[in-house]
């Protein structure tokens, strides 16, 4: 009985350790993220698991001590009482996964900088159902989303390029893709109409990255225009780049 007993709590403990190292690499069956949004949503969540059970872990270490104090020693089954419950905490909100928001969640989201995070990790969920040229060109849409939400950063929920945003990542994006997906996989190769499902993903995806980086571009224009301003008074104030000296302004 000892033997078991001992033999159970080194598998455990190996257990254990494999699980906090999982853990720390972000899962066993982590998926890289597409782009920085939905990699700052993981790293989040990560943080919080790791918050989470360090509160069970002193709770249970605590409540094990004060059991100890008034009942005189907690003893052997006591001892491997607090050892099971710390390895159900450690089990326990150590394999919660990240919650991948769903399309009724993405159409929910008003504020356009968050809605971009969460498409990136939805995005991330996707992959395994689209064929590779589209993989590529939703990785690419990954990183433009990280562009676009870094402009968003200043603009107005009410300016008209968020309510863009809003409708391509949020509502456009997704419905294709699960347009495509409701498609049976033996029919999505086969050519009609000039055209295949396949081709007509990779074709879609295309225009919408096309389309984001043209929304990217209309936000980052007044970034650019005040940069150019900047550019000018200082050749003006202090001579140009090719080290001329500033105008006579006597």
């Amino acid at each position: 009985m000892a033997n078991d007993l001992t033999t159970q709590s080194e598998r455990l403990i190996q257990e254990g350790r494999s699980l906090l190292r999982d853990n720390q690499n972000g899962g066993r069956h982590r998926m890289e993220g597409v782009a920085e949004g939905s990699r700052k949503l993981r790293r989040k969540h990560l943080a919080k698991k790791l918050h989470n059970i360090a509160l069970a872990v002193v709770g249970i270490l605590v409540a094990a001590s004060a059991a100890g104090v008034i009942i005189d020693g907690i003893g052997f089954v006591g001892v491997m009482v607090t050892f099971f419950a710390l390895m159900a905490a450690i089990g326990f909100f150590g394999t919660r996964k990240i919650k991948v928001p769903d399309r009724a969640t993405l159409s929910r989201t008003q504020d356009a900088r968050q809605l971009v995070a969460r498409t990136e990790l939805w995005l991330e969920s996707q992959r395994p159902a689209l064929p590779p040229p589209a993989v590529r060109l939703v990785e690419d849409i990954g990183v433009q989303l990280d562009g676009l939400g870094a402009q968003l950063e200043h603009v107005d929920t009410a300016h008209p390029a968020a309510a863009e945003t809003r409708k391509l990542v949020g509502e456009v994006l997704p419905e294709m893709i699960d347009s495509y997906r409701k498609i049976p996989q033996h029919l999505r190769r086969e050519e009609r109409a000039g055209s295949t499902p396949d081709k007509q993903l990779v074709e879609s995806l295309g225009k919408i990255s096309r389309e984001i980086d043209h929304v990217t571009r209309q936000l980052a224009e007044g970034s650019l225009d005040d940069l150019a301003i900047r550019t000018r008074y200082l050749d003006y104030r202090y001579g140009d780049a090719e080290g001329l000296p500033p105008p006579d302004k006597s």
